[in-house]
């Protein structure tokens, strides 16, 4: 049951008190830790996380924000809907580490919504209601990707889509005004929706010991990232490099040592980060320590495209056969964007696509910021390269003689997948 507003407010200024009063502060205030979220109307979290056993405290409030006032009136109007500097709804928790850990607490934040809407949930609509995760330390934000991706692994088996939850480290916190606080505690008939998928982790209080659900892992291509649950910097390196980028259609599994049952493994797990690529189960290739984008798609490829004209064209800078079954296939499909077959990043869009006749894909234009160029002199001539920027996998190259004075991005079709818009 949670504690009274007076009686919890109490409790927090003895706490801070006795920090104060002595050279040591007391034990109880060394074990208390907070974290902000997000979660579409702050009044269904709130009073959702007051109800968790070791929570202290749950104040509803503004976060994440710039360019306007943070309070309900300037935020709800109409022009900030959209605003993607708006402040979002959301909920400072003050929790005991040693009765609930923040794995637990982040497991039934995602629990208790529908991460996959977009600035949303439900009939509440704008950006003010977008997924967040606000962490203070290192340990917070490595604690919510894990749980972030655990939870993917749980929807995508669902049928869900991606997760657009958000997290960032906590600039400042901002309360809610004073009829905001404890609004359902005091309006009992208040709106409190329930916009939670129904989708659950295993009830366990040491998150970060349970034995992860790997049964999405036995079927199929997917790729696994041995993570350390202490911090680690090469792992942290690795997410920031190549995993936050990534969208391919391999699915990228982040796991803890402790959470490989079921999979066969070759490659010793000690080391993080450890990236296996995994095959109905089974370690097809592995790799110990950190790898940077160069190597990471090089060795995508040679698990996903293996010996054939796509790794070729991709690695080897070949070029398509003209008018190729791929070509044949991507010329006329209907609307929508030509992504990396790696990467998954977008390259190149059917609106500037037009026929050449040369028996390449050609266009007008990448994707704004998608590609590279680099002088090509090989067989004797002076050409620009294509690069895609992500992956650094070879596209093509463009020419000047496009149609109405525009550039021709002549692209080779096996290195992209499309995706209809």
């Amino acid at each position: 049951m949670a504690l009274s507003r007076f009686f919890k407010s109490f409790v927090l200024f003895m706490l801070a008190l006795g920090s104060y009063s002595f050279a040591e502060p007391m034990p109880a205030t060394r074990h208390l830790d907070t974290i902000v979220v997000g979660a579409g109307c702050f009044w269904g979290v709130e009073k959702r996380f007051e109800a968790i056993n070791g929570v202290i405290d749950a104040v509803s409030g503004y976060a994440d924000g710039k360019g306007i006032e943070p309070n309900y009136e300037a935020i709800t109007q109409y022009k900030n809907k959209q605003n993607p500097n708006n402040y979002a709804e959301v909920v400072k928790i003050t929790f005991n580490p040693a009765v609930v850990n923040v794995t637990v607490l982040l497991q039934r934040y995602f629990e208790m919504h529908d991460p996959t809407q977009l600035n949303r949930q439900g009939n509440d609509v704008g950006t003010q209601y977008r997924s967040t995760i606000l962490t203070n330390s290192q340990v917070q934000a490595d604690a919510a990707q894990q749980v972030l991706d655990a939870y993917q692994v749980l929807l995508t088996k669902a049928g869900y889509g991606a997760i657009t939850t958000k997290i960032k480290p906590l600039e400042k916190f901002y309360p809610a005004e004073k009829y905001h606080q404890d609004y359902l505690a005091k309006n009992p008939n208040g709106y409190c929706p329930d916009h939670s998928t129904g989708v659950r982790f295993e009830q366990n209080a040491n998150a970060h010991t349970d034995v992860a659900d790997n049964s999405a892992l036995l079927k199929g291509k997917h790729i696994l990232v041995i993570d350390a649950e202490e911090f680690c910097p090469y792992c942290k390196k690795f997410k920031a490099d190549v995993a936050q980028e990534y969208k391919g259609d391999i699915p990228m599994h982040f796991r803890f040592a402790s959470q490989l049952d079921k999979l066969t493994l070759k490659t010793p797990t000690w080391a993080t980060p450890t990236i296996i690529l995994l095959e109905d189960g089974k370690e097809v290739f592995g790799r110990q320590g950190y790898m940077s984008p160069e190597q990471f798609y090089l060795l995508l490829g040679k698990f996903k495209l293996g010996e054939s004209e796509a790794f070729n064209v991709a690695f080897e800078e070949s070029t398509d056969a003209r008018f190729c079954k791929q070509y044949e296939i991507f010329k006329n499909t209907p609307d929508g964007v030509f992504v990396d077959k790696l990467s998954g990043a977008p390259l190149f869009d059917t609106r500037d696509r037009f026929n050449s006749g040369s028996g390449w894909l050609s266009f007008t234009k990448p994707v704004d910021g998608s590609v590279v160029e680099m002088s090509d002199n090989s067989h004797g001539m002076q050409r620009t390269e294509i690069r895609a920027k992500i992956s650094g996998i070879h596209l093509g190259h463009v020419f000047d003689d496009g149609p109405d004075g525009k550039p021709r991005y002549c692209i080779n079709a096996t290195v992209l997948d499309f995706v209809p818009r």
